[in-house]
């Protein structure tokens, strides 16, 4: 389904009802992406999956934009489905959205989930993003790959399924060598050089979950230290061994997390 922004066509799907949770995309995924968890994650609640931007099958973008604009596709989905509230889970890219989302539109924020994310691009993040966009313009996919990839997983997940990693390859590859898909990208990570919230995350006051990975190397966990230390409703919760790719490398808990916390009743008298 497709809703109008600004004259430009954004794609979303709605699966179950209940509670409804939307879903924000990593800066490579799109709502096909999530296709493994809408069974789980649709049961009892009303799944929202949405492509920004340059993602999926939404419009491209044709000039910079920052990440305030998808913030703002955020907030016209909720007024396109009449939707007073919804909880919101982003991973990284998505993420870094929620955040901005839930600073300028708390009173649309029921429950806030935050994974493997950041509020500000640091320095490391910003020079790791324009080294993808340098090798993007060579336009050669296998580099691009090496590079890009298995960085995202930990090294004992991306060796113990290899065989799953060398199928994806084959399939990423050429389309990582697409001029169409490298300028989509060049946008998207540009849209991210100046992400900083860290003034802002004590305004957020909507119950919020915040999870972060040990062997997560692409955004450490020193990023979701702070969230932690800055957003005063938060729960802190890390998923040992997995990477930046948590709802890859550890599906059911990712799942479990997200259902928990949104589902969960927050008056338990003891």
């Amino acid at each position: 389904m497709y809703f109008d922004f600004n004259g430009k066509k954004i794609y979303y799907e709605e699966y179950g009802e209940g509670k409804p949770i939307v879903i924000l995309n990593g800066v490579m995924m799109s709502t096909a992406s999530w296709t493994p968890f809408i069974p789980t994650l649709s049961r009892a609640n009303r799944l929202i999956l949405v492509d920004f931007f340059d993602q999926g099958k939404s419009d491209r973008m044709s000039e910079f934009y920052s990440q305030k604009l998808q913030a703002e596709v955020l907030f016209g989905l909720l007024e396109h489905l009449h939707l007073e509230k919804a909880s919101i889970m982003g991973i990284s890219y998505g993420g870094e959205v929620a955040i901005k989302f839930a600073v300028c539109h708390g009173d649309k924020v029921d429950r806030l989930m935050l994974f493997n994310t950041t509020s500000k691009t640091s320095e490391w993040l910003r020079d790791i993003g324009r080294g993808w966009n340098q090798i993007g313009e060579t336009l050669n996919g296998q580099a691009y790959y090496n590079v890009t990839i298995p960085v995202i997983y930990s090294s004992n997940y991306y060796q113990k399924q290899i065989k799953w990693m060398r199928d994806r390859e084959s399939k990423l590859v050429p389309l990582f060598s697409s001029e169409e898909f490298q300028s989509r990208m060049k946008r998207l990570v540009d849209s991210a050089e100046d992400h900083d919230e860290n003034a802002n995350t004590h305004k957020i006051s909507n119950p919020t979950l915040i999870v972060t990975c040990t062997e997560d190397t692409l955004v450490p966990r020193v990023e979701q230290d702070y969230l932690a230390a800055t957003i005063p409703n938060a729960q802190y919760v890390s998923i040992i061994g997995s990477g930046h790719a948590s709802m890859y490398e550890k599906p059911m808990l990712f799942a479990s997390l997200i259902l928990g916390f949104v589902n969960a009743d927050a008056n338990y008298k003891i």
